[in-house]
């Protein structure tokens, strides 16, 4: 195996879904060749949704060129949104990177990006169909690949992705290897899923939500929308 290492740049930002980040970057980290960098818009540390905090290596003014990116999700994914600075960052990155992804609903920041328009994707079940407003095709899988764009399901789904892109760079073997390293085996509850969950308890989910919450976030996705419209003149 080549030294070269294969860098990583993982973008987070405050609010964002801690495991959409730290369960790929577990994953990805183990790689032999891999070196992880957490990219954030400042230095500043970055506090999660469950107020755990990170600390950046880098910033998106930095002129670091990564071999892949991959972006967060979370409920606050519609700040990022409408961030330009964030956004065109994203679109440089995405001219060279080998991969481009994001766990959750971080495919709806790659969206906004212009970076999904005609491709598969994936996302959280919650929010999934507001991909088709960045001309993206959702797709309900855990996790999605259409060229070099491969975007995980919801939150838990990044652990699979990770390991689906160490089995593509370097073989089954490998990725079996570190499967059972860190006892990747669930078992878990049935009802992951909306499909398999029972009635009473997707209404649970939802409604932890409140109405005025959910219109917010699909107007502000609306606005990046209209503003990925007016720049692909659609």
């Amino acid at each position: 195996m080549s030294d070269k290492k294969f860098k990583i740049g993982f973008f987070i930002f405050p609010g964002m879904t801690q495991l959409d980040f730290t369960g790929p970057a577990e994953v990805l980290g183990m790689m032999p060749d891999a070196e992880v960098v957490v990219v954030a818009k400042t230095m500043d540390s970055v506090r999660a949704s469950n107020k755990l905090a990170f600390l950046p290596d880098r910033t998106i003014d930095d002129e670091d060129v990564y071999d892949m990116i991959c972006v967060a999700g979370g409920v606050s994914c519609t700040d990022v949104m409408t961030d330009k600075k964030t956004l065109n960052w994203l679109r440089r990155q995405a001219e060279t990177a080998q991969y481009v992804t994001s766990v959750c609903t971080g495919s709806l920041i790659l969206a906004a990006a212009g970076l999904l328009e005609g491709r598969r994707a994936g996302c959280h079940w919650a929010w999934i169909d507001h991909l088709e407003k960045f001309g993206a095709t959702p797709v309900r899988e855990r996790v999605v690949t259409d060229g070099n764009r491969i975007t995980a399901g919801g939150v838990t789904a990044g652990i699979d992705f990770g390991f689906r892109i160490v089995e593509q760079r370097l073989g089954r073997d490998m990725a079996e290897t570190l499967l059972l390293g860190i006892e990747y085996d669930p078992a878990p509850l049935s009802g992951g899923i909306p499909e398999t969950a029972r009635p009473e308890i997707v209404k649970r989910i939802r409604d932890a939500t409140t109405p005025e919450t959910r219109a917010k976030r699909a107007e502000v996705i609306g606005q990046a929308a209209c503003a990925y419209e007016t720049a692909n003149g659609a």
